[in-house]
């Protein structure tokens, strides 16, 4: 019984933290473009490291070899 008056107010001080962490969060914007994130990034217009831009090869590891494989068991 004795525990129960340590844990609820513990548990209450932490449910209102939580609810000024996310009041803080709502008023300084945090969740204003939910949907410019997920869209962001599926555009491909940004240049690589090569500034060149375009298409790479680890950007479509199912692009057709140009090389055959080939086993030594084939062989």
């Amino acid at each position: 019984m004795t525990s129960l008056l340590v844990l609820i107010p513990v548990a209450l001080f932490l449910g209102a933290l939580g609810l000024a962490a996310f009041l803080w969060a709502m008023k300084s914007g945090q969740f204003d473009d939910l949907d410019g994130a997920a869209a962001r990034i599926l555009n491909d217009d940004e240049l690589g490291d090569d500034g060149a831009g375009g298409e790479t090869e680890s950007a479509n590891p199912q692009r057709k070899r140009t090389t055959p494989m080939t086993n030594d068991a084939d062989r």
